[in-house]
């Protein structure tokens, strides 16, 4: 089975961040794992990669709240950036909050919205769909 390329998470606490990892490690299904600890951070590495014309990652792992620039900053700005291949964006939050699913479903990801901790089964589900 093809591996994907990148996955890159943005995630600021040390122990999410430590979870997350390791299960996508332990998956067998990703070559590379990106790590930025807040929306600021993310959003100007990436852009520098996509101004570049090098290889985006196919998945982006948000945790919402976050220091410098929250989740739905980094939306806000990621999204005008006229990046032509797919970026499977999955919001990976400890909030359950209504109002912030309605959020994610302005960005039409109120489908890709997981409540922390994740877990190994649901990391596999997901790189599994975006292999298919």
């Amino acid at each position: 089975m093809k591996k994907i390329d990148i996955v890159c998470i943005v995630e600021d606490d040390p122990t999410h961040l430590f979870i997350t990892k390791k299960y996508i490690e332990l998956s067998g299904l990703v070559e590379n794992i990106m790590v930025y600890k807040d929306g600021k951070e993310a959003y100007d590495k990436l852009k520098a990669i996509f101004l570049a014309s090098q290889k985006l990652p196919q998945i982006i792992l948000l945790d919402l709240n976050m220091p410098i620039w929250d989740g739905w900053h980094f939306l806000e700005e990621f999204t005008k950036i006229p990046i032509e291949t797919k970026v499977n964006i999955f919001i990976l939050t400890s909030s359950d909050s209504e109002t912030d699913k309605e959020h994610a479903a302005k960005y039409n990801l109120n489908s890709n919205y997981l409540v922390k901790p994740i877990t190994l089964g649901e990391i596999k589900t997901i790189l599994a769909e975006i292999q298919s």
